[in-house]
């Protein structure tokens, strides 16, 4: 026997929903009651995906309505729940076309340096580029680009603060030393230092680009975890000196990068420091920390070795001064920057034509 829907309702909407209060029914939560093929269906229409009460409100009411008609008059597979879909959250970076991480195993063979020319050589080729200073602990892009005693701005859109990278030479900058004193020490824990470059990522205004380099603390850790695992990291280049003692750690981040769980491409090695030349004698060449470290190992790897940058005086006058000498392609440094970022534009042109785009990590367990 059917029941009258007015009384139905009447019983439904004394089911309340526990966050408001109010009766489902006055809610709008109680889509439709229909008799089909003899049996009682109610839909039900919740307003949020993950409502934490859609299964209690079920029980609710297959329990209400068979105590007011009797038992067995509704059942819970007779009770349709409707949810709206999850809303999408806003891609990261949708103007970026790629994304480079500049990488090393161990500190102080001049990532940051390399990193900081490499943009300005790729600007000045015509690419738009955007450059994360993401070595949270040693930050040293604002004083290889001048800019110590800037701070950046923020905008704010449609509730969202933005903040607005520095530009100088054509680069867009970003870095933690941006927001804190020169001589101040960076003491953070790792979910501060991933925080951090989280902002830099998704909060930096960065507009289109051709590049976005990242350059990273030494080592593996939780930044670059949290790196691979925001975006879709393009590739990576790993940055060496050409002695042993680097070597070895270069071998271990490559591993990490080209490994199952991360499967991040390797774009190929920059060997730093291979020989000393000075100024003066430039067709002398002295091999202080050993000779073609990086390209022996990138051959047994297989993996390209994108350029090699010598010992020059200018190359870090060029860094303590706040002027990059890919400023300069007619210095004997500013042109091994210039090929180097030739070589980089092309690995990362190899690198799209033959593999599929990457997507970022989903990291469960380390």
């Amino acid at each position: 026997m059917e029941i009258q829907e007015k009384k139905l309702l009447e019983v439904l909407n004394r089911i309340r929903h526990p966050e408001t209060k109010k009766g489902i029914v006055d809610l709008g939560m109680v889509k439709e009651v229909t008799y089909r093929e003899g049996f009682l269906w109610i839909a039900l229409q919740f307003s949020k995906p993950n409502d934490p009460f859609v299964q209690s409100i079920k029980k609710a009411c297959e329990r209400a309505v068979n105590q007011a008609f009797g038992e067995g008059t509704l059942t819970g597979e007779h009770i349709q729940v409707y949810v709206p879909e999850p809303p999408q959250k806003p891609e990261v970076l949708p103007g970026v076309k790629n994304i480079v991480a500049i990488a090393s195993g161990k500190g102080g063979v001049g990532k940051s340096t390399i990193a900081a020319n490499l943009a300005v050589a790729l600007a000045a080729q015509g690419a738009r580029v955007g450059l994360i200073d993401a070595d949270v602990y040693g930050p040293s892009v604002p004083k290889m680009f001048n800019i110590e005693d800037q701070r950046p701005s923020a905008r704010t859109e449609e509730g969202t603060e933005w903040i607005l990278p520095i530009e100088k030479y054509g680069v867009k900058l970003l870095s933690v030393g941006l927001f804190v004193k020169p001589e101040d020490a960076v003491v953070w824990r790792g979910p501060m230092a991933t925080s951090a470059l989280k902002q830099l990522i998704s909060q930096g205004d960065w507009g289109e680009l051709d590049y976005l380099l990242i350059d990273l603390p030494p080592g593996t850790g939780d930044v670059h975890l949290t790196m691979v695992q925001e975006v879709p990291v393009t590739g990576v280049v790993i940055v060496s000196t050409p002695q042993e003692v680097a070597l070895a750690d270069v071998i271990k981040g490559i591993n990490m990068f080209a490994g199952d769980k991360i499967n991040v491409p390797v774009l190929g090695i920059v060997e730093n420091m291979s020989w000393f030349t000075p100024e003066e004698l430039p067709d002398h060449r002295y091999y202080i920390f050993g000779k073609e470290g990086c390209k022996n190992l990138a051959e047994k790897m297989g993996i390209p070795l994108l350029g090699q940058v010598p010992i020059v005086q200018g190359i870090r006058e060029s860094g303590d001064s706040g002027e990059p000498v890919a400023l300069y392609p007619d210095h004997p440094a500013g042109k091994e920057f210039w090929l180097l970022a030739e070589s980089v534009r092309q690995a990362v042109d190899q690198r799209n034509r033959e593999l599929q785009p990457t997507k970022k990590v989903e990291i469960k367990h380390m």
